[in-house]
């Protein structure tokens, strides 16, 4: 979905939009699935990263600006454990119990008009 809003700053009231968010890549460098004994599954994924485009464009009192930004995110870690069940028809149901995420590296390269 597309991100807009407000925030407070040095140039009084920043007015931002972020539209037309695309993932366009994601890498697992180490991913790992292991069974633990009941019904859950941990699910670990290390050094990973992902790039994304979008669109963007700032206001303020002052000036105005747009344009495309790259961003690459990288080191990105991920430990999910994932419980399953049964239901009344037999079907398997997967919850997530718990995630932890953490990334290293966040390069944004903004391209605009000024």
């Amino acid at each position: 979905p597309d991100l807009s809003g407000y925030e407070k700053s040095g140039l009084g009231n920043v007015k931002y939009n972020i539209s037309r968010i695309h993932v366009t890549a994601v890498e697992f460098h180490s991913a790992s699935i292991s069974l633990i004994p009941g019904t859950r599954v941990k699910l670990v994924i290390g050094n990973a990263s992902l790039t994304i485009d979008m669109n963007w464009n700032i206001r303020t009192w002052m000036f105005k600006d747009s344009g495309r930004s790259t961003v690459y995110v990288s080191k990105v870690s991920v430990t999910a454990m994932l419980s399953t069940t049964l239901d009344n028809t037999g079907h398997t149901s997967i919850s997530l119990t718990s995630c932890r995420t953490t990334s290293g590296d966040i390069d944004i390269k903004l391209n605009g008009k000024h």
